[in-house]
């Protein structure tokens, strides 16, 4: 049977009630565009009748179906211990780089106290003034928390990809696990404000009841060690982690500094949606990479010479999802067939336009039917999953 001669099955459409709006889109009764997931591209450009096959309810059946999922889930899970690395990794360098700080305020403290009665310093004095210095850091730091700030200066707001199904503003004080922007949009500020507001008041507490200053000077030298040991111990904990996070990741073609704001586990992530085409889908991961959000997909079994035509496809409209969902437009998709072999697809006004055909060409096969075979290749009817269920599979 060639091409261009429809199937009885092939025909039917799985949305007849859908109707064609002034700007060529078909929309169901709802009003919104007919949903094309990017599988139903990857599935569509292999072989229409497949895709309508899947359409319809007929589920794929092959090992490599099998195999296939196994090694998703096996990426997700590496993924998902390089991000624990990292996370770790982070959050100990934080920690290390606030207590090598306390060290160094300690050690000043040590000497301080040891001198400070034969500079002719009026402790009362220096110590209301360290008092004072505290107040006004604090203010500082409490109006950079409540104030709008950012945005009256002109910096953009930072967002990570719609994990909850909705774009979520990044809180302005702490890092949080998964944070997506930079120090300056997060709250370094009022962090740094809130602990110098901490150490000067301390400090000024200090002088003001620290009588014998030999004995304060022994106890700070004491107490500077202490904090010197576990400061390395910190560091230490980061450099393992580090040397974990850079293994993973070079197993999965990425950098140890690459963040990972996404992965589809098929139960928790999140689904991405485009309201204005109709496409959504669960790209493999979202990375981090120069600042830039990158979708990858992750393709298991055969490795070939070229990328399919279905695959690009399929990243080509993560790329759009993450381009709808982020506000900012990747400047490529990645596609990696196997550990060795990474493709960078340029997602730009080209792509786009052959993403839009792709897209109306489904849902015109929803709405109208009409579903094709589109090759004549007998290799490719034996690797289609689903042509046990296939009256015109090539033989």
């Amino acid at each position: 049977m060639s091409g261009d001669m429809a199937t009885a099955s092939g025909s039917v459409p799985t949305h007849p009630g859908a109707t064609k709006g002034d700007d060529g889109r078909w929309r169901g009764s709802d009003g919104h565009p007919l949903p094309v997931s990017a599988s139903d591209l990857e599935r569509y450009t292999y072989c229409p009748l497949s895709w309508h096959l899947a359409a319809t309810g007929t589920s794929g059946k092959s090992e490599a179906i099998d195999q296939g999922r196994e090694e998703h889930l096996a990426i997700h899970e590496s993924i998902t211990r390089l991000q624990d690395h990292q996370y770790t990794v982070k959050r100990s360098l934080l920690i290390w780089q606030w207590w090598y700080a306390v060290i160094v305020v300690l050690l000043i403290d040590t000497i301080a106290f040891q001198y400070i009665d034969d500079l002719g310093l009026n402790i009362l004095d220096f110590s209301r003034g360290l008092a004072a210095g505290a107040l006004a850091f604090l203010l500082v730091g409490l109006a950079a928390v409540l104030l709008p700030w950012r945005k009256t200066i002109g910096l953009n707001e930072s967002f990570r990809p719609a994990l909850n199904g909705r774009r979520e503003t990044i809180d302005p004080v702490f890092e949080p696990r998964g944070f997506m922007g930079g120090w300056l949009q997060g709250g370094v500020l009022e962090v740094s404000m809130f602990v110098s507001a901490i150490v000067l008041a301390l400090h000024s507490i200090a002088l003001l009841f620290a009588e014998n200053r030999e004995q304060a000077s022994y106890i700070l030298g004491l107490t500077t060690i202490g904090w010197t040991l576990l400061a390395s111990a910190v560091l230490r904990r980061a450099l393992q982690n580090h040397e974990e996070a850079v293994r993973i990741a070079s197993l999965n073609d990425l950098n140890a500094s690459d963040e990972i704001s996404y992965s589809d586990d098929d139960e928790t992530s999140s689904l991405l949606i485009d309201e204005t085409t109709g496409l959504r889908g669960r790209p493999d991961q979202i990375v981090i990479i120069d600042s830039e959000f990158i979708p990858v997909e992750q393709k298991t079994g055969k490795v070939p010479k070229r990328p399919h035509d279905s695959h690009r496809l399929q990243a080509l409209a993560y790329a759009r999802l993450v381009e709808t969902t982020t506000g900012r437009s990747p400047p490529y998709a990645l596609l990696r067939y196997g550990p060795d072999n990474l493709h960078q697809l340029l997602w730009n006004k080209k792509a786009n336009d052959e993403l839009n055909a792709k897209i109306e060409a489904v849902q015109s096969a929803m709405a109208e039917g009409g579903a094709r075979r589109n090759h004549e290749r007998p290799g490719k009817c034996q690797h289609c999953s689903r042509r046990h269920a296939c009256s015109e599979r090539l033989v």
